[in-house]
């Protein structure tokens, strides 16, 4: 026994010296860090503001890539979509699509919209949401603006990408702006009101009346008009937000080109829906 006492206090001793003295993790801080940047296959990201209608100013990514200026560069839109607070809700969502494209000579702008900001449903004034639905079409229309107005860019190839509530706000830009060649329609509903209604809730008389006013501007009405503009539709079979018979009913009132993809998935859509998107728009907008 007391030899077992004597080696623990042995093992502890050392233990504590080996503590004492233990790792260093000094280094020579002096070293340079020689910081280099470097460009991903010539693609340049770059952030910016530009002034709204109204006078504020809105945050953009715009993403550039190779050859615009000999060869005049594909332009896309793209309008994120609101899932807060998933860290893609909001002008981020694309980015890595805006990049892939961009490696073959297309440009693409990425905005900030309202429901950037994550309290934004909950918190909006709902008594506005027809005037404040008009005017963010207004305001998409504007970020096309500042896209055509990049140098280099082939206006007889832009496309306009959108999804959940971009694909909404987005539909309708695209059907008056004969600016859209090709349009994306990701899991957005087919009226307003499938998703103002969430909050607050109305019942009766006041729940119709709020139907009513918000329906000249149900995305469904607009579909047709893209026409004959190509449309791709991508829908997940298990959104709990667009239900099955929306989604029906909106392709079938497009009577023009559309192509109309499914996914066993939610209202996020999966990555193979990137795939098919991104494959789509390299047709649409002929990139070599």
């Amino acid at each position: 026994m007391r030899m077992l006492i004597t080696l623990l206090a042995f093992s502890l001793a050392a233990i504590e010296a080996q503590a004492s003295t233990g790792p260093s993790f000094d280094y020579d801080a002096t070293r340079p860090v020689d910081v280099q940047l470097t460009e991903e296959r010539g693609v340049t990201v770059r952030q910016l503001t530009y002034a709204q209608l109204d006078g504020t100013r809105c945050g953009a990514t715009l993403v550039t890539g190779p050859g615009m200026e000999r060869d005049g560069a594909p332009a896309v839109l793209f309008v994120h979509w609101y899932e807060p607070p998933r860290p893609t809700s909001n002008r981020t969502e694309f980015l890595a699509e805006a990049v892939e494209l961009a490696a073959k000579g297309v440009t693409s702008l990425l905005i900030d919209t309202p429901w950037t900001a994550e309290r934004w449903f909950p918190t909006r004034d709902s008594e506005k949401d027809y005037e404040a639905s008009v005017q963010q079409v207004k305001d998409v229309r504007r970020a096309l603006d500042v896209l055509m107005a990049q140098p280099g860019i082939d206006k007889t190839r832009v496309a306009l990408v959108g999804h959940d509530f971009g694909a909404m706000y987005g539909a309708l830009a695209a059907a008056v702006d004969p600016r859209v060649t090709a349009f994306v329609y990701m899991a957005g509903t087919s009226r307003f009101t499938d998703w103002f209604l969430f909050a607050p809730e109305r019942a009766g008389a006041a729940k119709d009346a709020f139907i009513a006013k918000l329906a000249p501007l149900d995305p469904i009405n607009y579909l047709p008009r893209i026409s004959p503009r190509p449309v791709l539709l991508q829908f997940g079979t298990k959104d709990q937000f667009v239900k099955h018979e929306a989604a029906t009913a909106m392709a079938e009132a497009i009577k023009g080109p559309k192509t109309v993809k499914t996914y066993e998935f939610e209202h996020e859509l999966t990555y193979q829906a990137r795939v098919d998107r991104v494959a789509w728009l390299k047709e649409q907008l002929k990139v070599r």
